[in-house]
């Protein structure tokens, strides 16, 4: 058991909540999914989805204020690669957010609002924690195959 515990590898990214961030989130991210031997399309969906979560903290949980902290914490093993994400803003129910009807949705030609839909589709586990007036955490994971997929 302590043999594969050695093999846990973690990495940490600590950002402010500006947009103009993101892109340093998606290389972090990119190098440490291509360094766990997932594949193009598993690394490109990670990506959309930690974009997703981290916009989301953006834009509700700092309501844009540019000097909150976001922390992603990266665990990868041999089975799955994790990212958490922490933010200290402000919380919200995810039970209260409803599945999306996306034929209305495209036929009103809504832009935005998709977000955890689109998290929990392209990423195989979506958990979250929420201390109110502490945290909030958003863990995301993708199982790794024989495949890298």
């Amino acid at each position: 058991m302590e043999a594969d515990k050695s093999k846990l590898k973690k990495d940490k990214l600590e950002i402010k909540s500006r947009t103009e961030n993101l892109a340093e989130i998606r290389e972090f991210i990119n190098s440490a999914a291509l360094e766990a031997g997932l594949s193009k399309e598993a690394i490109d969906n990670i990506i959309l989805a930690v974009d997703e979560a981290c916009t989301n903290i953006i834009k509700h949980a700092y309501k844009y204020f540019p000097d909150g902290k976001i922390v992603l914490n990266l665990k990868t093993d041999k089975k799955t690669f994790t990212i958490e994400i922490i933010d200290y803003g402000t919380s919200f129910e995810p039970g209260l957010v409803t599945h999306p009807d996306l034929q209305k949705y495209f036929n009103e030609k809504r832009v935005g609002g998709l977000g955890m839909y689109l998290m929990k589709a392209l990423m195989d586990d979506v958990r979250y924690t929420t201390v109110p007036g502490k945290f909030n955490q958003v863990s995301l994971s993708k199982n790794i195959n024989s495949n890298g997929r």
